[in-house]
């Protein structure tokens, strides 16, 4: 309700300038001012918000709600029809068709224009006279210059895009980081709590693509037992509370849960909410950014429904390039800075965020567009820059180590016809007995607590040939290496893991096929020195120069170099099998595949910001090989200490040869021997295999 007369308010104050500006919209629709090269752009854009505004109305009035479920299908379909598979290729959306069509460099701002305007579909369902009115302004701004002589120049349009940036940070931005920390900031928390979620329609509220996939796990959920359902909202939250427990921190304190979901899965999150109101927290669930000032690349942070075209979202990834600087980047942290210092009370009591993940998607490796924008080096050490200052801004007001998070993951229908089947083995590996995975995951511990280094060699046509140096133990009876992981923050179980020493951690790491945050990788090849990456390749693209560029944006994210933060050996084999008997390997998420082999995270540690933290395993050991010689920088100066990232890759168990620990006295322990635990103690584990 809050929320709700916040949005009336703002209605008000900007209806007068709300209506003069979509006034002009409605009469670009029929002129004819621009050059004839240009008029069916504009014409378009200009019937694209007229339909948005049309839509606010409907939304404003209670008529959208009256609309049958084809109705209101249509309208989604016609909303993100123009970007939709083949369509995508003579879409102005696409930067190389607005090229072809427009212009070499205004066709690209074009493209970034109609994009940044798309980000206006959220903004009608939510009934945003405000946002709509800025974006609404800014494509009147650049229209009007085209109906001048000569065609503006790119400069021109450039600094329109850049002063219309900067100066709606406190507005756009501003308001994003309050619906981080604010439970009455969020549109999506009265959908799912009060909605009939029996009628499909309450999909179509949210503003966001609907596709089978959401309407099939709508439906998938609708067909199970209110005893199942609680059994899985209750596997997710209690995940998010012994998250704190074993970390040994206060969840009194904390009021604001972080709730990001993909659409479909509201009965999961409805029960979840009272879950979490039993805790005293309130949840806060914000939607994936869409819009250059607030989205961070291509990912996908918040809710989010379909995503209509993954090559589209990957093409103007980088948008921000248009016009970023110095100045800007100052801006937004001034306006971070702004928001969480009146907001810090809130702040302080934020818990972390509670994932639902989904997977089962065909596997999206993208194409070159040379026509995207891309960063310069300059850029890319500025966008760096803000994210580490960024991320320790926040950890000024929501301290990392007073925070912790869960995530768990369930596939789509996408996965393929036997979905309901699939979804059944995954609830099934997400409630795994931990008791028993806790006892095996000792008996590695044990050994893997003698070691000096673990050797881990590939099988056949994977190259990996790696040695990672282990920390040194000073009281082996009462301290450890590695974690002993099991279900409660990372669902499901199944992982002991550690923050390798980086001097001495020398090899190559080679995986066939692997997807990594929404992208294939296909013979990723990581060589690493003291460590450091040293090297890095792939075979998706034609050239190695592409196949390189594709791995420093999306995994190295632009740093030259990145440590390795992890060595983890995944447990799961029940997952593994699982993913094997129904071929959906290259489909599972790292949540679930991380566990299903060795796993080695190129980025920060696990325990970034929260390193002071002590923490246990369940037999009383101290966890103390956290840090590494990148992290300890912190106390030096903590600019040095961070990457901001952390990405997973695992090795299946059918590519090893070996896994083996070598002690202090020279002797080797055999821990995995092709593809089997060998290790005394840990042969149960293979049961899953022989059952296969």
């Amino acid at each position: 309700m809050i929320r709700r007369e916040y949005i009336k308010q703002q209605n008000e104050y900007y209806k007068e300038r709300h209506e003069l500006t979509f006034e002009r919209i409605r009469n670009i629709q029929k002129e004819e001012t621009v050059e004839k090269r240009y008029q069916p752009y504009f014409q378009m854009v200009s019937s694209f918000l007229g339909k948005l505004e049309e839509i606010r109305t409907q939304i404003e009035m209670g008529e959208w709600q009256e609309k049958s479920l084809l109705e209101q299908q249509k309208v989604n379909e016609e909303l993100y029809h123009d970007i939709v598979g083949a369509q995508y290729e003579v879409s102005y959306a696409n930067p190389k068709y607005a090229e072809e069509m427009l212009g070499e460099e205004i066709g690209k701002i074009l493209s970034f224009l109609y994009a940044e305007m798309r980000s206006a579909i959220a903004y009608a369902f939510e009934n945003r006279m405000d946002y709509l009115t800025i974006l609404g302004e800014l494509f009147i701004e650049v229209y009007n210059c085209f109906e001048e002589e000569p065609v503006p120049k790119e400069q021109e349009l450039r600094q329109i895009i850049y002063w219309y940036a900067s100066d709606y940070c406190d507005v756009f931005l501003a308001d994003r980081v309050e619906e981080q920390i604010l439970p009455e900031a969020s549109f999506a928390t009265e959908i799912i709590m009060e909605a009939n979620l029996e009628d499909d329609r309450y999909l179509y509220r949210f503003g966001e693509y609907i596709t089978e996939n959401e309407l099939g796990t709508a439906r998938h959920l609708r067909s199970l037992s209110e005893e199942t359902l609680q059994k899985m909202a209750d596997v997710y939250t209690e995940g998010f509370r012994i998250g704190f427990v074993n970390t040994g921190k206060d969840l009194s304190k904390k009021a604001v849960v972080n709730i990001r979901y993909s659409l479909g899965f509201e009965k999961i999150v409805r029960l979840a909410i009272r879950n979490f109101e039993k805790m005293g927290l309130k949840p806060a669930i914000y939607r994936a950014a869409s819009s250059v000032i607030t989205k961070k690349e291509h990912m996908k942070i918040g809710y989010y429904g379909g995503i209509a075209n993954k090559q589209y979202e990957y093409d103007h990834r980088s948008d921000q390039a248009l016009f970023m600087d110095k100045n800007y980047m100052e801006r937004k942290l001034e306006v971070m800075k702004n928001v969480y210092e009146r907001n810090k009370e809130m702040a302080a009591k934020f818990a972390g965020p509670a994932l639902i993940e989904v997977f089962g998607e065909l596997p999206f490796s993208p194409e070159t567009n040379p026509s995207a924008y891309t960063y310069t080096d300059s850029m890319k050490q500025l966008s760096l820059s803000f994210d580490s200052r960024s991320s320790q801004l926040v950890n000024q007001y929501m301290k990392g180590e007073e925070r912790s998070f869960t995530i768990i993951a369930y596939p789509v229908p996408e996965i393929g016809e036997k979905y309901p089947e699939i979804f059944d083995e995954v609830i099934k590996i997400n409630t795994l007995d931990a008791n028993v995975y806790e006892q095996v995951q000792q008996t590695l511990i044990d050994a893997l607590d003698q070691g000096e280094y673990v050797k881990v060699l590939g099988k056949g046509k994977n190259k990996t040939d790696i040695k990672v140096k282990l920390f040194h133990l000073n009281n082996p009876e009462k301290e450890t290496i590695f974690e002993n992981c099991v279900a409660d923050v990372n669902i499901p179980v199944g992982e002991v893991f550690t923050s390798p020493v980086l001097e001495g951690t020398n090899g190559v790491l080679h995986v066939s096929k692997v997807y990594l945050d929404g992208l294939q990788y296909e013979n990723l090849e990581i060589t690493f020195k003291d460590g450091m990456i040293k090297d890095y390749s792939c075979t998706n693209f034609e050239t190695e120069e592409e196949g390189k560029k594709y791995i420093s944006d999306n995994i190295l994210f632009n740093h030259e170099t990145l440590p390795l933060g992890e060595f983890a050996i995944g447990t799961n084999t029940t997952a593994y099998v699982t993913a094997k008997k129904y071929g959906i390997e290259d489909k599972m998420p790292i949540l679930i595949a991380e566990k299903m082999g060795p796993h080695f995270a190129v980025g920060d540690t696990c325990y970034s910001w929260s390193e002071d933290v002590k923490v246990y395993n369940p037999n009383g050991k101290e966890i103390v090989a956290k840090d590494n010689s990148v992290s300890i920088l912190r106390k030096e100066d903590i600019t040095k200490a961070y990457v901001q990232c952390h990405t997973d890759i695992t090795i299946p168990y059918e590519e090893l040869e070996e896994i083996s620990v070598v002690t202090k006295q020279g002797n080797k322990l055999i821990l995995l021997r092709d593809g089997r635990f060998v290790l005394e103690g840990t042969e149960v584990l293979n049961n899953a295999f022989d059952h296969d």
